[in-house]
């Protein structure tokens, strides 16, 4: 199972709206295939295990097949997973995490041992929902999980001062920080700034990581209270520039409810300080990435405004990011 766990993190950024997912077929206590959900509407993970076993020469009859997540039943953009299960005559099924999807919680426990299939449930299940909490949160709640990701100093700026002598004195965290905040964005299907942020940092929110490539730019969202977006922004010129949306007038409530008709089920909202203490006071966030930088800038600015109560966090993790610490938690 922990091989199913390694092998689904794999598709980590490119199952979204699915979940990610891992399956080994295992015979005799050696594996015999292996596979994962590669993508969004391609096979899925039990699909490419099987297919790896045969191409390795072996037979799956009678094998047991470890998977980090209860097997679909249903058939949606694929053929629902038990049907090839019974098909492939496979003996006994483990799977770690139940499907969160109300309608189809434990139905493939009951199709399978109805059929005479050995299963079993629960191994690792924590490490198999925390991998997919973005997933499991959409599918209950039919809205994005929220991530709120912020840079600042030492004395709490979120930018730094204007006429920066060179390049590298504009950026307030390092290269190997910034390198983080593109995974942030490629595990997201939705990136959101505030119109003052767009105007005044003219962002592009790709997503830039050396030899990796997405299927699909996420949609770059922003929110804008009034006045006009320049249309030479990067967000409305370059060659991603229909996969931008704008809402206007609309509270970032109705926004992040609004995503899900563009099946955004991973938000990244990256600024700025505005939108980011509206999203925290409405309640809207579910985990939070922050980058501290070794950096003064000399006068404490309000990186947030004031909310209305402490905001405290659980499953907290700390870790340097080159010079710079990242801290990751949930809300």
């Amino acid at each position: 199972m922990c091989r199913a766990l390694e092998l689904a993190r794999r598709g980590s950024g490119l199952t979204l709206p699915n979940p990610r997912v891992g399956a080994v077929l295992v015979r005799g206590g050696k594996i015999i295939g292996e596979g994962f959900h590669r993508r969004v509407g391609t096979a899925h993970a039990e699909v490419n295990a099987v297919a790896d076993a045969k191409k390795r020469g072996h037979s799956v009859a009678g094998a047991t097949l470890y998977v980090t997540l209860e097997p679909c039943s249903t058939h949606g953009r694929t053929p629902p997973c038990t049907d090839l299960i019974l098909r492939e005559k496979i003996a006994r099924v483990v799977f770690a995490a139940t499907d969160p999807n109300p309608a189809h919680a434990g139905v493939a426990m009951r199709l399978l041992r109805a059929a005479g299939v050995e299963v079993s449930s629960g191994l690792l299940a924590g490490e198999a929902m925390a991998l997919n909490r973005d997933f499991n949160w959409w599918i209950v709640h039919r809205k994005p999980w929220v991530v709120a990701k912020i840079a600042l100093s030492l004395d709490g700026r979120i930018v730094t001062p204007k006429g920066a002598r060179t390049r590298v004195d504009r950026w307030l965290t390092s290269a190997a920080a910034r390198r983080v905040a593109h995974e942030l964005r490629w595990e997201s299907d939705a990136i959101l700034v505030g119109a003052e942020t767009a105007r005044q940092d003219d962002p592009r929110l790709t997503v830039r990581l050396p030899g990796q490539r997405r299927k699909v730019q996420p949609w770059r969202v922003v929110v804008s209270r009034s006045g006009k977006l320049p249309r030479e922004l990067h967000l409305f010129s370059d060659r991603h520039r229909d996969r931008t949306l704008v809402f206007r007038n609309e509270s970032l409530e109705e926004v992040v409810a609004a995503l899900s008709a563009w099946d955004v089920s991973h938000l990244l909202i990256e600024g700025g300080g505005d939108v980011l203490t509206e999203a925290l006071r409405r309640n809207l966030v579910n985990e939070v990435a922050f980058f501290i930088a070794p950096s003064v800038m000399g006068t404490v600015a309000r990186a947030l405004k004031k909310l209305d109560g402490v905001i405290r966090l659980r499953e907290v993790s700390y870790r340097a990011v080159g010079p710079d610490l990242f801290c990751r938690g949930l809300v």
